[in-house]
């Protein structure tokens, strides 16, 4: 009876028209968590020549630290160091305008890269209220983020060994949870989507950019339905968690305690790309 239901449930996947293909068009996209690691720590001091005193300097800093760290750029408030990459604040003097600047350098005090921040008015800067300098850092922000964002991939095209260089080597280890035998058919197929997206697949962690783990979770639901959670957690060469894509389906109870035939197919085709986007990131 279960490999009559089986072969059923993959011509049902087969088919066309309106029967249900379980995980089909669902990559996991809204139950997708990516964790990233954090970028280098960014040393901002109070400016020098930025027409402002050591103190208002200081509160412009502080302000643009807040607003980096809420977009999860470690920043820090402070005088320079060596070795840290740093952010300094300059300005110049157009039209009545001050113009603010943002420079990047970086361990080895190498010029990076400049952004501007917004214009604002000569009168008003020197006025030195509090919100002039909140406003100023609040527009400057996105306009660093996106510099810091442009470097490091200028870096990234510039390293050999850098995954945009090179087919990353993925540890796929057998999918556990599943029942039936969705861990041979899960892994067998998940592992034939990455190498097919050009990824080399590898035979222990030691040797791999990432490990990719499925975990398969079935829990009974109300009106004999089954709730499969599939989670695809990637870990980096150091063990850090990279992300994970998730994809969660309700289905009939029982309807994969078998094989599972082509929807170990489904689950990896629509997977594997979500996967790939949170190694890439």
């Amino acid at each position: 009876m279960p490999r009559l239901l089986a072969l059923l449930l993959a011509v049902l996947l087969a088919g066309c028209g309106n029967l249900p293909r379980p995980f089909a068009g669902n990559p996991g996209a809204n139950g997708r968590a990516l964790m990233q690691p954090p970028p280098a720590r960014l040393m901002i001091a109070p400016p020098t020549h930025a027409f402002l005193s050591e103190e208002n300097g200081g509160v412009l800093a502080r302000e643009l630290v807040e607003f980096l760290v809420e977009r999860e750029v470690p920043a820090i408030a402070g005088p320079l160091k060596p070795g840290v990459w740093s952010l300094e604040i300059g300005a110049s003097l157009r039209d009545g305008k001050v113009t603010p600047t943002y420079t990047v350098f970086d361990t080895a005090g190498h010029e990076k890269g400049t952004a501007e921040g917004p214009p604002v008015e000569l009168a008003q800067w020197a006025g030195a209220r509090p919100e002039t300098f909140r406003a100023a850092a609040m527009a400057a922000t996105p306009r660093i983020a996106d510099l810091l964002t442009r470097i490091e991939a200028e870096r990234k095209r510039s390293d050999p060994t850098s995954l945009l260089n090179r087919p990353p080597r993925l540890f796929v280890p057998p999918v556990t949870g599943a029942p039936g035998d969705g861990q041979t058919s899960l892994t067998r197929q998940i592992r034939r989507e990455f190498e097919k997206l050009g990824n080399t697949l590898v035979d222990t962690p030691a040797t791999a950019d990432f490990t990719v783990k499925g975990e398969v979770l079935v829990t009974p639901i109300e009106g004999k339905q089954e709730r499969v959670e599939i989670q695809w957690i990637v870990t980096d060469a150091a063990g850090h968690e990279r992300g994970k894509v998730v994809q969660l389906n309700e289905i009939p109870a029982g309807t994969l305690r078998g094989m599972w035939a082509d929807v170990a197919v489904v689950i990896a085709q629509e997977a594997a790309p979500g996967v790939k986007d949170v190694m890439m990131k």
